[in-house]
């Protein structure tokens, strides 16, 4: 394992801060999920130092893990069994939420992180809880033909996941992302996803985030101020689901700099949705 390129660069270095981020949860008695293989992650790379406005919103990761978690057990459980991560990062869920019989699980990210992270599970013998199937792609390029060639039925009901990801794209490129999963969507498909609004990325707690993003190629490129409105524009009807109340429903505290009683109204977007049958 020691052959790999590490992923502490560009946008797999956040892949790794957020492992470190449920890796911590994990060891929580009072956890809101499990994920022990997030630590060998950890233990593999070595701790990323975070910024202080990292620190701040462990919290914010913490209850967006939980977020989507519920989100795929719920769609799973309504009878989607086809389910798509979209840059899956070094997610676990595969391996650590107990799906229903006959879920087909794909994970896409850049073959690099990919192959770290196989190399990682291989090492402590992990076992999905599904049918797991990896697509090595890069978002840019013609992902969907890799996914179809991969075993994905576009004619099947889909949950997809977006988690960490569009505030690193251009905008004209998520709505390429979109345009592109609503093509391969049938008729009861379901989304969930997470952005920023531009007040969140002027905060001046995110300044040296900022700094650190652009040091190691991870900038953020886009945002978007009425996701709901953005969503109906490709087809999808969707609802925000703000952390004041995933802090309550959870009995956490409201991480700082997505409580709008100090940030006003910058905002880190939790969103999910189902498609249009008008869209179809």
């Amino acid at each position: 394992m020691t052959t790999l390129q590490q992923p502490t660069t560009g946008v797999s270095r956040t892949a790794v801060i957020i492992a470190q981020a449920r890796a911590e949860e994990h060891r929580r008695p009072d956890r809101l999920f499990d994920d022990p293989l997030a630590q060998h992650f950890v233990d593999t790379i070595g701790w990323i130092q975070v910024a202080q406005a990292g620190r701040l919103n462990q919290e914010h990761f913490v209850l967006r893990t939980r977020f989507f978690d519920d989100y795929l057990r719920s769609t799973t459980a309504a009878g989607r069994r086809q389910v798509v991560l979209v840059a899956a990062g070094l997610d676990t869920r595969a391996y650590r939420l107990d799906w229903p019989d006959g879920t087909q699980l794909f994970e896409i990210d850049l073959p690099g992180l990919v192959a770290f992270k196989q190399a990682v599970l291989g090492v402590h013998r992990a076992e999905p809880r599904c049918r797991r199937t990896v697509v090595r792609a890069d978002l840019r390029d013609d992902w969907p033909a890799d996914l179809i060639a991969a075993g994905f039925d576009p004619t099947r009901p889909t949950a997809w996941l977006i988690e960490g990801l569009l505030m690193y794209l251009e905008r004209a490129d998520n709505d390429s992302l979109l345009e592109r999963i609503g093509g391969l969507s049938a008729p009861g498909s379901a989304i969930a996803l997470e952005h920023i609004n531009q007040a969140y990325v002027d905060l001046p707690e995110m300044r040296a985030v900022h700094e650190r993003l652009k040091n190691v190629g991870a900038s953020w490129h886009s945002t978007v101020e009425d996701p709901v409105a953005w969503l109906a524009g490709h087809g999808w009807t969707a609802s925000v689901t703000p952390q004041t109340a995933l802090a309550q429903r959870h009995r956490r505290p409201v991480p700082r700099l997505t409580d709008p009683a100090i940030v006003d109204d910058a905002r880190m977007w939790l969103v999910s949705g189902e498609r249009h049958a008008s869209a179809l």
